[in-house]
């Protein structure tokens, strides 16, 4: 694992505060290259992010979690971002076992139930996976934006990873808005998921998201039957880490 101190990540961080997405990653590539990654889920961020990468390296790298129950215009999508990039997508799917085990527990979808079996379930179907496509990388790069949700405002473009043993996380767009990100999307006419011109702005499992209404927050179709919950424990760990038949 490459040595990098939390002064440099702080130095890192203020000088990119004000710098353009592009620079982060040039900075990225350079420093941590074939150690770094992109997590994408293929939502609008993520393409941006794939495009401008495909501009900086002839091989970055872009991971996918694949839960099993993806929308199928997320597998559309998917290919044609390979084709168009001819960039390879390293998949991670979920523990078969693990994922056996828990719907023979607790049903297909135990998520509606309460909010610990909705943990648990991102937890097997993304949170383990995810552990392992992180291991062996010195730093991963998201598509998290400060304006998506209040969890989120105090992110930083290039912070340590507390949720995820301490690994360097860069989040280019941190500062962006969602205008400037259609905005580059149509401009550079970059491939999205179209589920986002059916009502989307945010895309994850198919039985966990919906289409949001005119003036919704944009994470209101995520976990849309809880009242505040709105993150998966990709980014964050939740302070119960798994979820019992007591919990339940």
């Amino acid at each position: 694992m490459t040595e990098i101190g939390e002064d440099e990540i702080a130095s890192a961080a203020r000088r990119f505060e004000s710098g353009e997405p592009h620079e982060v990653l040039r900075w990225s590539l350079t420093r941590f290259h074939p150690k770094i990654a992109l997590a994408s889920s293929f939502g609008a961020e993520d393409v941006v992010l794939i495009d401008m990468l495909s501009r900086l390296h002839p091989k970055p790298r872009v991971f996918t979690l694949d839960t099993g129950r993806l929308h199928q215009e997320t597998y559309n999508l998917m290919d044609t971002i390979r084709d168009k990039y001819g960039i390879e997508i390293e998949l991670y799917f979920p523990s078969t076992g693990n994922v056996e085990d828990m719907v023979r527990t607790y049903g297909f979808n135990l998520f509606y139930r309460s909010v610990e079996l909705r943990r648990l379930c991102c937890k097997v179907r993304k949170v383990e996976p995810l552990q392992r496509a992180l291991s062996g990388l010195d730093a991963w790069i998201s598509g998290l934006r400060r304006e998506q949700a209040p969890s989120r405002t105090t992110i930083q473009k290039v912070e340590i990873d507390q949720a995820n043993n301490g690994i360097v996380k860069v989040n280019p767009l941190a500062d962006w808005t969602l205008e400037d990100v259609w905005r580059y999307i149509r401009e550079k006419n970059v491939p999205y998921n179209r589920l986002h011109d059916q009502g989307y702005p945010s895309i994850g499992c198919a039985p966990c998201t919906r289409p949001v209404k005119d003036g919704e927050d944009p994470r209101a179709g995520r976990w849309w039957w809880e009242r505040d919950t709105k993150e998966c424990g990709l980014h964050y760990k939740f302070e119960k880490a798994k979820c019992t038949p007591e919990d339940a």
